[in-house]
């Protein structure tokens, strides 16, 4: 069974509120994605490092530009998906949203979905929101029936 059905069509620009929305990152949004990871590191590292192996200590700027661009082509292929938040005008990436096939044949979840802000947002209302949005959007967008939350 595929994980998603052929004719399912991703959201292309998702409202979180009046002054943030979601939307596929790409690798035009290196510019902001890099501070974004590199200010936040050694929390995500906490979180991804161990499964992902993401961010590296030393990642470059050209290494998150190559890892943008695989995104954006599994995002157009339907592989997987990483949504980024921005503000209003996409002047700042403040985090994102990851939504995955499980690879694990023995689990029975049809997707893995997990999400980070930056740390300057960990803890506030923004995190809160996002923390609140995304189980509700994944439910009502989204082909999943069992999905899994968390890394």
């Amino acid at each position: 069974m595929a994980w998603l059905p052929a004719d399912f069509v991703h959201p292309t620009r998702v409202p979180l509120d009046a002054g943030h929305h979601l939307r596929p990152i790409r690798e035009s949004d290196v510019d902001i994605d890099y501070p974004a990871v590199m200010s936040s590191r050694e929390r995500l590292w906490s979180r991804y490092g161990e499964k992902w192996g993401w961010p590296p200590a030393h990642m470059t700027f050209e290494q998150d530009r190559v890892d943008l661009a695989r995104h954006e082509r599994e995002q157009d292929a339907h592989e997987s998906f990483n949504y980024a938040l921005f503000d209003a005008d996409e002047t700042e990436l403040l985090g994102c949203v990851y939504i995955d096939p499980v690879e694990d044949p023995d689990r029975t979840d049809d997707a893995q979905i997990s999400w980070w802000v930056v740390d300057r947002h960990a803890g506030t209302d923004l995190e809160r929101a996002l923390d609140a949005f995304v189980p509700q959007w994944i439910a009502e967008v989204w082909p999943f029936t069992s999905p899994h939350y968390g890394i």
